[in-house]
């Protein structure tokens, strides 16, 4: 499969890039070896094996776009390791049909795997440069998620409550207003921590003033900034 699309990083030249055998395959390598690291939800696996990777980094890197590792991509962020963007949405739980706030689209890459497991997917984003890169890009693959240029702390108020929020930044904390934005039996999934590293948390709303809170593991992420560039 061909795709006429825009690389991110160099939103003002567009490149012929293929989907091809070659890629398919190294999708399917990595998806076996995500099952090996633990990854079973089906669907998540289904998702990775579906989206063109390579499609969401720089030319220079499209050679590593299989590699289970994150590689740099515009305003100096990163596309996640592909078992971390599988971790996350495996411990998501999203249902076909959910609505589901994404905080941090950078790539659009965790977008896209939401979007092909079902879910009606808000993504905010506070970098202009990749709020319009990914805008370029998800639709000419086929993926349509509504895209927002914004403040993550502040969430998308006008368009709550969700039934899932994922965050893709490292946090210092939970914000609150994030909270209050999360659906009655809602499922929050957000990296907490300093810049060094963080816990992943999980945050069930179980009522309109109980959370309740279980830790998952450690990981690194880009810091989450407030306001918008």
């Amino acid at each position: 499969m061909r795709y006429f699309c825009t690389v991110l990083g160099s939103p003002i030249h567009s490149v012929l890039m293929e989907d091809s055998f070659l890629h398919k395959g190294l999708r399917k390598k990595l998806v076996d070896e995500l099952r090996i690291k633990g990854i079973a939800d089906e669907r998540v696996l289904a998702a990775v094996n579906q989206i063109p990777r390579h499609l969401f980094m720089d030319s220079g890197f499209v050679h590593f776009a299989y590699k289970d590792q994150a590689f740099p991509i515009a305003a100096n962020q990163t596309i996640s390791q592909p078992y971390t963007v599988a971790f996350q949405s495996e411990l998501l739980q999203v249902e076909r049909g959910q609505k589901v706030l994404e905080v941090g689209t950078g790539s659009g890459y965790q977008a896209a795997v939401l979007v092909a497991m079902g879910a009606k997917v808000f993504t905010i984003e506070r970098h202009r440069v990749l709020t319009m890169g990914a805008q370029t890009l998800l639709p000419r693959i086929g993926y349509r998620p509504r895209f927002f240029f914004g403040d993550g702390y502040e969430g998308l108020p006008t368009y709550a409550p969700f039934d899932r929020i994922l965050v893709t930044a490292g946090a210092p904390e939970v914000p609150e207003k994030l909270l209050g934005q999360l659906a009655l039996g809602g499922r929050m999934v957000i990296p907490v921590g300093s810049q060094d590293g963080q816990r992943m948390l999980l945050i069930e709303r179980l009522s309109e003033t109980h959370y309740e809170t279980t830790e998952h593991g450690d990981f690194a992420f880009v810091p989450m900034l407030k306001g918008k560039e």
